[in-house]
Formats: structure tokens, sequence, C-alpha cells
């Protein structure tokens, strides 16, 4: 049996994730913890998020688990959901401008607004509801799900890489960008597979068996 940590940072939905989680690892334990100790001995990392830049970063550097972040992601497989992607970037525009943690270089910024589709109709920002994904690279993390498998999205903010060979995933709404980025140890994404039905859970299930290379 291994334990699954989900970090508790007070930022994210902690429930709908660790009970996801449960179902595809059901002879595993998953814990949901703000204890440096209890996920730094974990052998698996999720961080979900939602939220603004400026709160998820005042709750990481506050609880400590910011640095907590910063001392595992890349020593056991590791998984970010939503603003557990977008605080691995250097920095993000929203608020003002917020320092990030800077695992990955590269920037987080807004949509444009008015935001508009190839066609020229008029598109919502926050982007929320369900997409299709290309996966722009294989991984170990895609097996079993479809090219172009529709994710659910909640988000006004995008995430660019400097490295775009990071990205194994990306989304058109109004603009391509990347939503999947990939080093070896984790898997970050901008949208939601607790929230995606079937291929969330497939690809949550991969997380579960995925050796992190």
């Amino acid at each position: 049996m291994q334990r699954i940590a989900v970090i508790d940072y007070g930022m994210g939905n902690l429930r709908s994730v660790s009970k996801a989680l449960e179902r595809v690892a059901p002879g595993d334990e998953v814990v949901v913890s703000s204890d440096a100790a209890v996920i730094g001995a974990s052998d698996r990392i999720v961080c979900p998020g939602q939220g603004a830049a400026r709160d998820c970063m005042a709750a990481l550097h506050a609880s400590g688990l910011g640095q907590v972040v910063l001392d595992t992601v890349d020593t056991r497989p590791f998984l970010g959901i939503c603003m557990g992607l977008q605080v691995l970037l250097g920095h993000s525009d929203e608020n003002g401008g917020v320092p990030c943690l800077g695992v990955v270089p590269g920037n987080v910024t807004r949509f444009d607004d008015p935001l508009a589709d190839a066609g020229g109709a008029r598109l919502k920002v926050p982007h929320m509801g369900w997409s299709p994904v290309r996966q722009t690279r294989e991984h170990a993390l895609w097996h079993g799900i479809d090219d172009d498998a529709r994710f659910y999205f909640a988000h006004s903010y995008v995430c660019e890489p400097d490295d775009d060979a990071l990205a194994v995933g990306t989304c058109d709404y109004g603009r391509t960008f990347a939503v999947a980025l990939a080093y070896p140890g984790f898997f970050a994404c901008q949208f939601h597979p607790e929230k995606s039905a079937r291929d969330g859970l497939a690809l949550l299930a991969n997380f579960v068996g995925w050796d992190g290379r």
C-alpha cells in the first residue's frame, strides 16, 4: 500500500480530489494534510488549488507548504491541478503581478478580453466547462485516454512556459495554450481531472501507477 498526500493549504477543492483518488486507488491510503512531515513521507503528492494567485501564494508561504512543494516536486510522482499548475511557474500577472514558485520558468497571463473563436464569435472569460485537450506528446498519464478527450476547465489565466517542449497537452479557446506540463517526476494540468468523468478518473488512475519517469 502506498500513501498519496493531497496538500491542504486552504485553497483547493480537497474533498472532490481525495474522493476521486480513493475511487481509483481503493487499496492505497489517501490523506489530505497540511503537515509537512506527513506530506514529505508520502509516496505520491497531489497539489490542487483554486482561487486567485495572490491568495494561493500567500497561503502556501504562510503555511510553509510552498517549501514542501519545492522539496518534493522532483523527488517522487507529483500532480498539480489548476492553481496547482499555475503556482509552479515563475510569475503570474494576476492581482497586479505575483511571484510564484519558479519550478517551471514562465509566466501566467490572462485571456484576452474580449476573446473570440476562429469564426469571430465571442467567448466568455473565465473559460468554464468542457473542452477537448490535444495530446502534443506521449506521456504515461495519457494512457488509455483518446486524443481530444474533453476535460473540465474553470480559469481566466493561462500558463506560458518558456520552454514549449514542456507542454504535453494543449487546448484551443480563443488561442492555443498549454494545459498540461510535464517534467521528470511531475505532471501538472490546468483542467480538473477530478471533475472530468471517465477520462479524468483514467488520468488519476494512471498517476497512481506512474513511476515518475
